[in-house]
Formats: structure tokens, C-alpha cells, sequence
């Protein structure tokens, strides 16, 4: 893995192409998830100021959809869940414009759209659609979705407990949700490249960045993991090759 250093965050692209891709510079998708405190406003205006100033285009996508399921399915009452939802739901749209309209230039191509709003993309559906045909056929894609589960909801679980196949079925349909975009984001958004990125390695990168078969990202995708710089282990700072990526300006890629 590539690891790139940043003034304000630590870069690993995943692979040699997602570095590459990191370079063009063309696009970043910045996932954002309801309740998780990692995404404050403050946070959400670094992460705008980072990506616009080497991103020519920039998209905040925030999950929306199966989020009172999953609460529902980790017990709350379907009142207290739909509740609960619609207002995590709104603080997390509420933090995110708040953070760009606080740090993002004023020229800076920036949006911030809900996963819903993607229900009725043609390239979104047939995404979503090939994500549940290998989650149903595929093993090593269903593993990897079941070890992304655990992963994010293991904490929810009381001691000495397993997850239910329920409570798996709630976490499959909301990752179903999000992965079209780690497949295919350029396809989707209408954009050369595009690079995913997230805070935390997921268990789903392996499966869809490094395996010969199956279901795979594009060629034109990538995945990088943007973290503050102050996470990363000492030993990590530096890059693979010796040297940081050579970067164009923000202005410089939406000019080109």
C-alpha cells in the first residue's frame, strides 16, 4: 500500500492504480455516515478544505436509506427507531453544510446529496443490482460483506452474543446501498475518476480492489484511506516509493 503524507491528513491509497488515480485528481467521494462522531462540522470543514484544494470536483454523500431498520434491528421500537433516524439523518446533512459552507471556496465544484437521491439513477440501479446478485452467488463477496457487518456493528452487540440473521439482513441491504459507489463511482456521477474515501480501511476493499474475480471496482475507481495525520503510526509516514505524488492544483485539474 502507497502511503502518501498531507499538512492536515495521512493518504493510502490502496493500490498502485488507486494511486495513480489519487493523482488526476479528477474527483473524490467523501461517504459520510448518520451518528458516527468521527464526522463533526469541524471535521467535515478540514476534509473540504483538503479535497478542494486538490480535487477538481467534490461530492459529500451521506447514507440515508435502512437506517431506521438498522436500529430497529438492534432494539429500539420501530416508533423510536424512525424517530431516531430522521434526526440523526438531519444533524449529519446539518453538520455537512455547515462545514462546507464554512471552508469551501468559492469557486470549489462541491455537493452534498443523500444516497436516496441516487434511487433513481439508471447506472445506480444496475449497480445496486449486480451488489445483491454476488452477495446472493459470490462466497468471498458475502464474507466480506458479513466481516464489514461485524466490523461496524459488533459493538452493538451485547456481550457473548452473535449477530442474528436478521440484524445481518439489515446490514446487507445498507451496505447494498453505499458499495455501488465503490464500484463505479465514475459511471454513476458522470466523471473521468474518481477516488472513495474513507477514514478506516474496510473489510470490502480486498474483495473489490485486490481479488482477480468476482465482483471488482472499476478501472477508473480507487480507494484511499484519508485519515487525520495525527492517527497514523509514526512508522507509516513516507511514501512506498520514497517520494510524495506530484500534485496539480485544484484550479489546475478543473482548468485541464
Amino acid at each position: 500500500m502507497t502511503i502518501t503524507a498531507d499538512a492536515s491528513f495521512e493518504v493510502l491509497p490502496f493500490t498502485r492504480t488507486c494511486r495513480h488515480i489519487w493523482e488526476d485528481g479528477d474527483h473524490v467521494l467523501i461517504g459520510v455516515s448518520p451518528g458516527n462522531s468521527y464526522f463533526s462540522s469541524e471535521r467535515i470543514s478540514s476534509l473540504t478544505r483538503w479535497a478542494t484544494t486538490r480535487f477538481a470536483q467534490v461530492d459529500f454523500v451521506y447514507a440515508d436509506l435502512h437506517v431506521d431498520r438498522m436500529f430497529a434491528a438492534f432494539g429500539y421500537t420501530r416508533e423510536h427507531a424512525e424517530k431516531r433516524a430522521a434526526k440523526e439523518i438531519k444533524a449529519v446533512r446539518r453538520r455537512i453544510l455547515k462545514g462546507v459552507e464554512e471552508s469551501a471556496p468559492q469557486h470549489a465544484e462541491i455537493r452534498v446529496r443523500a444516497l436516496s437521491e441516487f434511487q433513481s439513477n439508471p447506472v445506480y440501479q444496475l449497480l445496486h443490482r449486480r451488489v445483491l446478485h454476488f452477495l446472493e452467488t459470490d462466497d468471498v463477496f458475502r464474507k466480506g460483506c458479513e466481516e464489514m457487518a461485524l466490523h461496524f456493528v459488533g459493538s452493538k452487540l451485547p456481550e457473548g452474543e452473535s449477530i442474528t440473521d436478521a440484524q445481518l439482513q439489515v446490514c446487507f441491504d445498507y451496505m447494498a446501498a453505499e458499495l455501488p459507489f465503490f464500484v463505479d463511482t465514475p459511471s454513476i456521477l458522470d466523471v473521468p475518476s474518481s477516488v472513495a474515501a474513507y477514514h478506516v480501511k474496510m473489510p470490502m476493499t480486498d474483495v473489490l480492489f485486490a481479488r482477480g474475480g468476482g465482483l471488482r471496482a472499476t478501472r477508473n475507481q480507487a480507494y484511499a484511506v484519508v485519515r487525520p495525520e495525527a492517527a497514523a503510526p509514526a512508522a507509516e509516514h513516507g511514501t512506498a516509493h520514497g517520494t510524495a505524488p506530484t500534485e496539480r492544483t485544484a484550479d489546475e485539474r478543473r482548468a485541464a
